[in-house]
């Protein structure tokens, strides 16, 4: 008799209440080349709400235990695989060779455990605990990528990031914090705010009450084209839509827009004066790679980053939890410990 295990499982795709947590789901066995990871802590990502909504072009083969991003401990090892035995703590990197992003086109982590090719398998430092782990992935990864592996960031520039109270948005402060920045953090409310300067953001900008491109050009000075005077030296936008010319307009001479995605739309106004009239760079940045997991585990492992994580919640609330990221009622990363 096989035994069953506790996920959470999307059946057909619609809103939240489409989730549901089962209990007899087969626990599943390591085939060749493959481990058994017993999850020790999973977390979201707004990806999880558009997996559960449906996305045009991708066909999610349902029904799918959801959830990206996920570390924890070998329990089983199949045939062919060396170098990991059971007991191994890991962190799991999301895409699976061939296949493509567990959570979405093959079970994930929301579950009490998860079958993984053995080549997603990272080894975890003591020093890094299942929650610092799980929140890596899909967010730290990207912003990792994004300032630290392309190297656009460094000491003393002025960094505005939109959307900083997401996962994405706060590992970007922490990161260009760590980079020696000035970090003007963009959010959505005054609580937000406050929770991003005890982050370490410098400034905070309220963007539903203020306008951030006039309110950088009011605190820095307008961006001139003959000197590198006023503006500030990178926008992190990854929100795309209405908020893209105006981030051109708020950067200096030779400044970087930085993107890796574009939440609110992805064929926004354009301006191309400030481009060329401000010899402008736009940088773009996809995913996320091992080097950038295994550098920021190490971060962790030295003490110099800490994940922001919101609330640690049990399976049995994990929808509840991504419907706090879908309304945006957090700051930093939802965590489900199975």
């Amino acid at each position: 008799m096989s035994k069953t295990m506790k996920a959470l499982v999307l059946d057909e795709h619609g809103d939240l209440d489409r989730l549901h947590v089962v209990t007899d789901k087969p626990v599943p066995a390591a085939g060749e080349g493959h481990v058994v990871v017993r999850v020790g802590a999973s977390s979201f990502n707004y990806h999880d709400v558009f997996t559960v909504n449906g996305m045009p072009g991708i066909k999610v083969p349902l029904p799918v235990v959801i959830g990206l991003d996920l570390a924890g401990t070998v329990s089983e090892v199949g045939a062919g695989v060396e170098g990991w035995q059971v007991g191994d703590r890991v962190l799991v990197n999301p895409l699976k060779p061939g296949v493509g992003l567990m959570g979405e086109m093959t079970d994930g982590g929301m579950a009490e455990y998860a079958l993984v090719d053995a080549r997603q398998l990272i080894r975890l430092p003591d020093a890094v605990s299942f929650e610092q782990a799980a929140a890596l992935p899909v967010a730290y990864g990207t912003a990792h990528r994004m300032l630290i592996t392309h190297a656009t960031v460094k000491a003393g520039d002025r960094v505005l990031i939109l959307g900083a109270s997401g996962g994405v948005g706060t590992a970007c402060v922490i990161l260009a914090k760590l980079l020696g920045a000035e970090v003007i953090a963009c959010a959505g409310s005054e609580r937000k705010g406050e929770q991003l300067k005890a982050l370490g953001a410098d400034q905070v900008v309220n963007y539903r009450t203020t306008d951030f491109s006039k309110w950088a050009i009011g605190q820095y000075g307008k961006p001139q084209r003959r000197t590198f005077e006023g503006g500030v030296d990178v926008v992190i936008n990854f929100t795309g839509g209405d908020t893209w010319v105006p981030s051109l307009k708020c950067l200096k001479r030779g400044g970087t827009l930085l993107v890796c995605g574009a939440t609110a739309g992805y064929a926004p106004a354009e301006d191309l004066r400030y481009v060329w009239s401000f010899e402008l760079n736009i940088k773009g940045s996809n995913s996320f790679y091992e080097e950038d997991l295994v550098a920021l585990l190490e971060l962790i492992a030295t003490g110099k980053v800490d994940p922001a994580i919101d609330r640690v919640l049990p399976l049995a609330q994990a929808a509840e939890g991504l419907a706090l990221i879908r309304d945006r009622e957090v700051l930093g990363k939802v965590i489900v410990a199975p």
